[in-house]
Formats: C-alpha cells, structure tokens, sequence
C-alpha cells in the first residue's frame, strides 16, 4: 500500500475510537490500548492495527486491515482467518474485524467471511467489509468522527455534487475543526493523498494551491513521516542505483582514457560526447574492450555505428 497504508496506520494510532464508533456504529464503547500487530508463528504476520476496547461491560479486540485492492495471495477471506485465528489464540478475547476497501473498485467481491465445512468439522470466521465508497461522506462527517475525515474524499458525496464541490466541502470541514494548526495540516495531508485515489490529484492540488495550503501541508507531520517512509523503503534501491552508477562513470572514463592514450581522442571530439551519452552499462563494458582493441579511433567509431 506504501503511503495508503501509512497515512491509514498514523489515523487509526491517532483516533482509534472514532474508528471504533464508525464501524461499530455504537457509542458505548471506549478505547483501551494499541496491541502488537505482530502475530508469533513460523512466519511472521502482521495485521494493520489490532486494539484492546470495551463494548458496554465486555473486553473485547478489534482488528482492522486497510486494503487498496482486492488480496489474492492468499485471497483475503483466507488471510482473515488467519489474522482472527492466531488472535483468539493469543488472546482468547471476543474478536470485531474489519476490512476497510479504499479503491472503489477494491472489495466487490469480497464475502466477508471465510467457511469450510468438510470431513464432519465446520467453522465460520466472518469478519466486516467496509466499501468506502458505499459510505454517505457527509454523514461521516456531520457524525464527528474526526479521524475519519482524511478518508471522506473516498466515501459517496451528497448526491449531485461535484468532484471539486466535494474537495472543496471536505477541506472547509477541516479547517472548522477545533485543532491546532499541526493537526490540521496532518489531516490536509491525509485528505490531499488519500484523496487521490479516486479523484483528479491535480484538482486536489491546485484547490489547496488556491486557499494557500501547500506550505502548511508540506510541514506536517504526516509529510514529514511519508518523506522518511519513502527513504526507508527505497534506501537498498538508491543504494544499488548509485552502485549501478558508479560502474557506469568508472566504464565510461576507462573508455575515454584509453581513446586519449591511443589516438589523442580530446574531450571536445563530438565522439566523446557520444559514448558520454550512453547509459547501459554492459554497453559500455562493450566499448572499454573496443577501445582497447580497435586499430584506429576510426574503427572504433565504426563499431559505434554498427551498435
């Protein structure tokens, strides 16, 4: 999911019992703690938020999965018995689960339970799907759950209003909202990205351009976590590229070297521009034992031409 998945994780670690209310949809209930989403088995599992609430007098989990698209391997059923299965286990409370679909073509065909029934032995494990796009966004929003509004630009909007009407109602919502200027920005954030996965980014973009959001957003915190996410997860690749790089200019200077050495190639030859511009770095590899094995700068740039 990448910054979906984050931005959901930070909502749901800030405002637990608005979720707990919105897909409980009951009031007598109160948050009690985070829980560790790791589940102990050969393999490692981890669900996105698991929580410790009560519901009237009873101790009871919640578990919620965030979903872009539809899961296949395993299907979701599949993994939501697993999740609710090593959690009862683990600890043999009354479990809620629910999987919330962000995408409005994600979770069509999601049954909302996983059933097996043979060789005498049945067990159902059924859990909530909560298609976002199904959900009345303004209902969501006059409700005062205040941690779901960063999600209301992926709910249904009042009927007949527009893609930018809607924007432009959620965005006035937060800015009402009775929070310091950090926390609003983080829940700018979170609408402008989220957001994005059902309407025009652009339109998103230049709305909050017009009311002078930009900066605001560009400083919170949320920003601030999705820019340090990004450079967790890409380091080993950035790594590699900049590895990848440095074989690439190490090639390309031997080549020059050698052509200097042997044919008085000067760096304002249009041929030193050429392999200059060549990025693959087998292709230089190529070229480097060209160099040193061609007759003349001549022939070497005739094997240029041929590639």
């Amino acid at each position: 999911m990448g910054k979906y998945d984050t931005i959901s994780k930070r909502l749901i670690q800030t405002y637990p019992q608005d979720f707990i209310r919105f897909t409980l949809q009951r009031d007598d209930v109160a948050f009690l703690a985070h829980l560790s989403t790791e589940q102990p088995t050969v393999d490692a599992h981890r669900t996105d938020s698991l929580i410790s609430a009560r519901i009237g007098e009873e101790k009871v989990l919640i578990q919620y999965e965030f979903q872009t698209a539809d899961s296949t391997n395993p299907p979701m059923p599949r993994r939501m018995a697993g999740y609710i299965g090593r959690a009862i286990e683990q600890y043999d409370l009354p479990i809620h689960s629910a999987v919330i679909y962000l995408r409005p073509d994600a979770g069509l065909s999601d049954p909302g339970y996983h059933i097996q029934a043979r060789f005498g032995c049945q067990f159902i494990i059924q859990y909530k799907v909560i298609r976002l796009i199904e959900v009345e966004g303004q209902r969501v929003l006059d409700a005062g759950h205040s941690g779901l509004i960063p999600f209301a630009l992926l709910m249904k909007p009042p009927e007949e209003m527009g893609s930018e009407a809607w924007i432009q109602t959620c965005v006035d919502r937060v800015r009402a909202l009775p929070l310091d200027e950090s926390a609003k920005s983080d829940f700018l954030t979170g609408l402008a990205v989220l957001g994005g996965l059902v309407h025009d980014r652009d339109l998103i973009s230049n709305l909050l351009s017009k009311e002078g959001l930009m900066d605001l957003i560009r400083e919170s915190s949320f920003a601030q976590y999705l820019i340090e996410q990004e450079i967790e997860e890409n380091k080993e690749q950035w790594i590699k590229q900049g590895i990848e790089q440095g074989k690439r200019k190490s090639a390309l200077a031997g080549i020059l070297d050698v052509l200097e050495i042997r044919f008085g190639l000067s760096e304002a030859h249009p041929l030193s521009d050429r392999i200059a511009a060549i990025e693959d770095l087998q292709r230089l590899k190529q070229l480097l034992r060209a160099a040193i094995q061609a007759t003349s700068l001549e022939a070497f740039e005739r094997l240029l031409d041929d590639a």
